[in-house]
């Protein structure tokens, strides 16, 4: 928070009206300055750690990345910062996304301004705002099937196992890389291959996957 008590805000969207009209809209609130802004997920990587700000109100889907990508980063980075994600449409899979992310929120671009800045606020107070319902239900999703999984585990080599591990501690495909020296392109390739046997598409289903092994060992 701002040394005058202010809730600081920073604003990541790739549509610059809909940036300027949720900027309008939060600095016209005594309790809220608006301290930065981007429009690609490079820039927001960037500025977000510099300006330190309360909240991140981020988008989803951006042209040279995701929202939910950023959010990851910045948590790991600082996780005095609140993300709150802003999507055009909500789905399943982008709210897994957003909770194995850390976000602590997750709104619809068709929220009303009043609902937005109740977000923010709630956020900034360190409130969650993830619908329980659906959050119970990816929870169950990732809880699901424990012994079926442990018979595709067993398929990965020594080295997809590694990278699983790695993926598990949210290292990008690069990071990755330059801990076990390898190209890039090679951890992609063993990155696709290990996904394929464990019957998952996105990175975000083996990094649950992990979080959820470590979870039960403990």
């Amino acid at each position: 928070m701002h040394e005058d008590g202010k809730i600081t805000v920073f604003l990541l969207d790739d549509h610059e009206v809909v940036r300027r009209g949720v900027h309008e809209m939060l600095a016209g609130e005594p309790d809220i300055e608006v301290i930065g802004e981007a429009g690609t997920a490079a820039d927001a990587l960037v500025r977000i750690p510099a300006t330190r700000p309360d909240v991140a109100v981020l988008d989803v889907r951006l042209p040279d990345g995701s929202g939910v990508e950023v959010c990851r980063e910045i948590r790991s980075q600082n996780d005095e910062i609140n993300c709150l994600m802003l999507t055009s449409f909500a789905d399943d899979e982008a709210l897994f996304d957003a909770i194995m992310a850390g976000a602590a929120g997750y709104v619809l671009k068709a929220i009303r301004g009043n609902e937005l800045l109740a977000a923010v606020r709630d956020v900034a107070a360190g409130k969650s705002l993830l619908d329980p319902v659906a959050t119970a239900r990816v929870l169950e999703r990732l809880r699901g099937g424990g012994t079926k999984d442990d018979g595709k585990l067993a398929s990965l080599t020594d080295q997809e196992r590694r990278i699983l591990d790695l993926i598990g501690e949210g290292l990008t495909n690069r990071a990755i890389g330059e801990r076990l020296h390898l190209a890039e392109k090679t951890i992609k390739n063993y990155v696709s291959s290990l996904l394929s046997k464990l019957g998952m598409e996105r990175r975000s289903q083996a990094a649950a996957y992990v979080a959820r092994r470590q979870a039960e060992r403990r």
